[in-house]
């Protein structure tokens, strides 16, 4: 799911993998450590600006251990904080605390009662040709300035992009404006990147996109290319330091089994030289997307076309529109005869491929759904 960045099989991926499964597969992380994980960090932090790590599993677990530092990291400083802010349509994943911090939905409404509270702001999404953009940014910034008046602990946000709310869109413009009113309460801000992050904004991290700097970012998908499950949390030095002491209690007591796996380190590293290696892999993809998306600008059965670096998306115009919608089901089987898998989120169509796909497949894949399209 978003998580295949270069292609299915990348020699160079697959090789460094092979390589490294006949030295050491796997080791405990614990008071312990192995060089490619700490080649891995020092680039990390290299390409982040954030000094400090935290390995994990996936995108969930990634966003629980930016959610417990910033918890913890008011603790430690004597003055615990309570309340935390995240954007209406937000995903941030599927264990406890990262599903709390993400919208409340039929998705996970049999767990509301194992959730905590969390303050909501509106995400003033945005598309092709939009001239109201403005006022639902202030009317969100508006919410969020009352919301801060509380003590805030931290806010979470998607930069750029919300995935699985429907491929949607904010301005740079927006999110240097939250910033700035995060920074001014004191609260942390917590980039979740796992989707957006290792190029598929059209920047290397959106957040540099954005021209923002969060206190933690969580990292996944794209981070191994694909091929091995691996999440990493950055934070700053400033947060790191308030972990340090003599004092047990300091400590930050999280652990998985699988933590700076080898193998996925040595992945990570792999697909790492291919994206700063080769820039315009991602750095060009909207345009590619943007000849495509054009001639589909006035059709019909579409509206609110947005794209930014490998991701694209429209809306199909439905009478009720949401997660459940057939129509995007519809559409899907409809290209999937055609020999193009897209998985639409309700009415909500996207392309969201490889940064490796050729002309021709990408090609291949929009005369999918023109076809399809005339045949709703």
């Amino acid at each position: 799911w978003w998580v295949t960045l270069h292609g299915h099989g990348e020699p160079s991926i697959a090789a460094a993998i092979a390589s490294q499964a006949l030295q050491l597969e796997q080791v405990i992380f614990a008071n312990f450590s192995h060089p490619l994980a700490e080649q891995l960090a020092e680039q990390l932090a290299s390409l982040t600006g954030l000094d400090r790590l935290f390995f994990s599993d996936n995108g969930s677990t990634a966003v629980e251990v930016a959610l417990k530092i910033a918890w913890q990291w008011w603790r430690n400083r004597g003055e615990p904080r309570q309340q935390l802010i995240a954007f209406e349509g937000a995903y941030h994943g599927d264990t406890v605390g990262a599903m709390a911090l993400g919208e409340r939905s039929l998705f996970n409404s049999a767990y509301e009662s194992l959730m905590f509270a969390v303050a909501r702001v509106p995400w003033p999404a945005t598309w092709w040709g939009d001239e109201n953009v403005e006022a639902r940014e202030l009317a969100a910034l508006a919410v969020l300035d009352r919301l801060l008046e509380t003590p805030t602990a931290a806010v979470i946000f998607e930069p750029l992009l919300q995935g699985a709310s429907g491929m949607n869109l904010v301005r740079p413009q927006f999110l240097q404006a939250v910033e700035r009113r995060v920074r001014a309460s004191g609260a942390l801000l917590i980039a979740d990147e796992v989707m957006t992050g290792f190029g598929r904004s059209g920047s290397l991290f959106a957040c540099q996109q954005a021209q923002i700097q969060p206190d933690l970012m969580a990292l996944s998908k794209g981070l191994t290319g694909g091929f091995m499950p691996m999440g990493v949390t950055m934070a700053s030095e400033r947060l790191y330091e308030a972990f340090i002491g003599l004092d047990p209690t300091l400590t930050f007591f999280h652990g998985h089994s699988f933590t700076a796996n080898p193998l996925g380190c040595a992945a990570a590293l792999a697909s790492l030289e291919l994206l700063v290696q080769k820039p315009d892999l991602y750095g060009q993809f909207e345009q590619r997307h943007r000849q495509h998306l054009e001639p589909l600008k006035d059709h019909p059965r579409l509206e609110k076309i947005r794209n930014i670096g490998s991701i694209a998306a429209f809306d199909l115009i439905v009478d009720q529109p949401g997660y459940l919608q057939g129509l995007g089901r519809q559409l899907q089987r409809q290209c999937l005869a055609k020999g193009v898998y897209l998985r639409p989120l309700g009415h909500v169509v996207y392309l969201l491929p490889p940064l490796g796909i050729s002309e021709a497949q990408l090609e291949q894949c929009y005369a999918a759904i023109w076809q399809s399209l005339a045949e709703l």
